[in-house]
């Protein structure tokens, strides 16, 4: 089976750091991959090469053609209001092929989904933070990705948003009637969030992976052990 992503021996430094060293992986359509590690361990600069803001400085990336978006810890947002954030991000995209009314309809659904019908005439700027992500989430779905990157997707907001935007999250990776379901990779520091999600776990510390398992024999402390022992460590310190 033809992958959807393959790295191999990727490089990446970014200014003096060596950001990723002697990354190799392959990542098949469907699949739900956690990125998991320490501060500073290169999880989120590994994200960002597999989404292309980050050029290899060495080795090989290869991503399969498919439609993808990204949700960041932070999302940005344009100074309009919380329709046009999720409509001109259709309309500019050329690969959707979207007219502006095309696209005004389409973000309105969207909005709907995520239950920010009531607020979309307002400044995407005064919305609350989960309000923000949630707007983000409502950009992403309405491009019907087949891959779709999050970047700690829920590190910054309260527990009441944060069930919000994971209910979000299930809703748009479940496989519902699509052939293949959609793959997601994601970034993040919540143990029991990558329980939930991912169906693999990649344990990432100094810019290599160590531990590369499915999520059930990654948190099984023997088995994990039996891989590595700095990603059992680091487990362990993290449900201490």
């Amino acid at each position: 089976m033809t992958a959807l992503i393959s790295l191999k021996h990727v490089n990446l430094r970014l200014g003096h750091v060596q950001a990723l060293s002697d990354v190799s992986l392959s990542i098949q359509a469907g699949e739900q991959v956690a990125l998991i590690g320490s501060n500073g361990s290169g999880k989120s600069s590994l994200l960002r090469v597999l989404n292309g803001l980050h050029r290899i400085s060495q080795g090989e990336l290869q991503l399969a053609a498919c439609r993808q978006a990204m949700l960041f810890q932070r999302p940005h947002m344009l100074r309009t209001s919380s329709w046009n954030n999720v409509a001109l991000g259709l309309w500019l995209d050329r690969g959707l092929g979207l007219g502006w009314h095309e696209a005004k309809a389409r973000a309105l659904v969207a909005l709907s989904v995520v239950g920010l019908s009531g607020v979309k005439l307002q400044s995407a700027a005064t919305l609350s933070g989960g309000q923000q992500q949630r707007l983000a989430l409502a950009r992403a779905w309405a491009k019907e990705p087949e891959l779709l990157f999050l970047d700690e997707p829920t590190a910054s907001l309260d527990p009441p948003a944060k069930r919000e935007i994971e209910a979000l999250v299930q809703q748009m990776i479940a496989p519902n009637d699509k052939p293949t379901p959609m793959t997601l990779i994601f970034a993040s520091h919540n143990l029991g969030q990558v329980k939930r999600w991912a169906s693999r776990v990649i344990y990432i510390e100094q810019g290599r992976i160590l531990a590369d398992l499915p999520t059930a024999d990654f948190f099984n402390a023997e088995c994990l052990k039996q891989h590595s022992h700095q990603a059992f460590l680091f487990l362990q310190g993290e449900t201490s």
